[in-house]
């Protein structure tokens, strides 16, 4: 069985401490990828990989990187398709899980809300992340990684 290994799209992550704590129970293989150096623990399981170039750079080495064994954490919905099409399973930071059948409206989504912004109607962003946000995305990254070690 391939290990299983977790990818964090962590420019903006709220998640990260919650993904290093289910990963060290695991004993998985977690990359932290990023375009600038970030602090992650000192552990050997723990990878922080700097990638540079255009602003896509994290998302391309991730979904270059990514098998249909791992886990992506991100809130990048283009990416998140990308992995999806891989066969990686893609966990939001509120708990919410991409998948072939519904990453199409995901997508389809993020363009109306982009272009409601860009025409003025609408203004911010999604809720600031809570405890029950926090606490959805630790039960489902556990149903993930139990579901994958099943596969195996």
């Amino acid at each position: 069985m391939p290990a299983i290994q977790i990818y964090i799209d962590a420019d903006g992550c709220a998640v990260k401490d919650e993904t290093y704590k289910v990963a060290a129970r695991y004993k998985l293989k977690t990359f932290v990828v990023a375009n600038k150096y970030l602090k992650v623990p000192l552990d050997p399981l723990v990878e922080m990989t700097v990638v540079s170039g255009n602003f896509d750079a994290a998302d391309d080495w991730i979904a270059e990187h990514v098998t249909d064994f791992d886990v992506v954490i991100t809130s990048d919905i283009l990416l998140a398709e990308r992995c999806v099409k891989k066969g990686a399973r893609v966990l939001g930071p509120k708990g919410d899980e991409f998948t072939e059948d519904n990453i199409g409206s995901a997508v389809a989504n993020r363009e109306l809300m982009q272009n409601l912004r860009h025409m003025g109607e609408m203004r911010g962003g999604p809720a600031p992340m809570d405890a029950k946000a926090r606490s959805q995305f630790l039960g489902k990254l556990d149903q993930i990684i139990q579901s994958l070690k099943r596969k195996g």
